[in-house]
This record gives C-alpha cells, sequence and structure tokens, in this order.
C-alpha cells in the first residue's frame, strides 16, 4: 500500500518498502547519505558532568570529548553501562549514564589512559 503526494509526486507513505530516508527517499537499507559518522574532533580531554535540565529532576552523567567512531563508542558504552549498572545511551557524540556515576567513571577513563576533567557542579 503507497500513497503519493500529488502537489510533487514524492512519496508520503508505504508500507511496502519500510522505512525511508528523508533526505536522499530511498530506503534507509539503501541510503547513501547516512554513512558511518566521522570521528569529531576532540582536544583530548575527556570531560565528566552532570545535568539534571529537561529530565524532570532525574540526574544524567554525561561523558564528552570522546574523539573515536561510532562503533568503538557503542562498545565503550556497553560496558560502561554494566560497571555502573544502570541505562545510557550516544546523543550527538555524547555519552549520557542514567545517575551520578562522576566519581567511578572517572577513575574508569583514567585507567584506560584518558586526560579526565570533571565540568560543572
Amino acid at each position: 500500500m503507497s500513497k503519493k503526494n500529488s502537489s510533487n509526486g514524492g512519496l508520503v507513505f508505504s508500507t511496502e518498502q519500510g522505512s525511508i530516508c528523508p533526505a536522499c527517499k530511498k530506503t534507509t537499507s539503501q541510503c547513501g547519505c547516512r554513512q558511518k559518522s566521522t570521528v569529531s574532533l576532540s582536544d583530548g580531554i575527556v570531560r565528566i558532568g552532570i545535568e539534571t535540565k529537561g529530565r524532570k529532576g532525574k540526574g544524567v552523567t554525561l561523558v564528552t570529548g570522546l574523539a573515536i567512531d561510532s562503533d568503538a563508542l557503542r562498545i565503550i558504552v556497553r560496558e560502561l553501562k554494566k560497571k555502573c549498572g544502570c541505562g545510557g545511551s550516544i546523543k550527538d557524540g555524547v555519552v549520557e549514564i542514567q545517575g551520578d556515576h562522576r566519581d567511578l567513571l572517572m577513575a574508569e577513563f583514567a585507567a584506560q589512559g584518558y586526560k579526565v576533567k570533571r565540568v560543572g557542579g
């Protein structure tokens, strides 16, 4: 089942192909614009802080400054979540770990050889 938009002739909805990339209008499996994300430039310092804004008072530990590719970042986040015993995610290259685990994460990154700074309150 598919519907066509009459004004510009583009595909509006389709159950035959699955998800469609909004940029190139191809299926997500054939999409060429969403290649592996490039490594962001960093000054070599991992910054660890806590944020509660927009989270209804719940604290989230943020880790920024990791200049590694997305696959390696996913592996690191998986290990960090196991060590902390909580959930977490990656959003725009920033690692979010649920709860206040700044001390544990600082010790972990320092043991791995990163230069670590505590930011925020």
